[in-house]
């Protein structure tokens, strides 16, 4: 399976945050995501393993109540099950894999971008 790249297919997921699912197979998903500077996703858990990697802005990331700012470049792992938040300090955009397949993320795939 590829993804295309294209600027169509972002989502509101949150208010301030869209997110686009980029391609995904059996075990995993990897998602786009566009963050505006305000915006917050709330503390959660979830059973996947979830690794991302800043593009570009700035976030603060909080895993278990201890938090790092990150900048483009930066990386984090969040293993299954660790309460989590993030609070967008710039515009912001970041890739993330998630495992296994988070399979409510597949909602968030633009069909039109996907070459089987």
């Amino acid at each position: 399976m590829y993804g295309l790249r294209s600027e169509n297919g972002y989502i509101d997921m949150l208010e301030g945050i869209k997110i686009k699912t980029l391609c995904s197979g059996d075990q995993m998903i990897m998602n786009e995501f566009l963050f505006k500077k305000g915006a917050v996703i709330p503390e959660h858990s979830h059973p996947n393993e979830q690794t991302g990697y800043l593009v570009k802005g700035k976030i603060r990331l909080f895993m278990d109540s201890i938090y790092r700012d990150l900048y483009p470049g930066d990386s984090w792992n969040i293993k299954k099950d660790i309460k989590h938040k993030a609070e967008i300090l710039e515009d912001s955009a970041a890739l993330e894999v998630f495992s296994p397949l988070r399979e409510d993320y597949l909602k968030y795939k633009y069909e039109k971008d996907i070459i089987l």
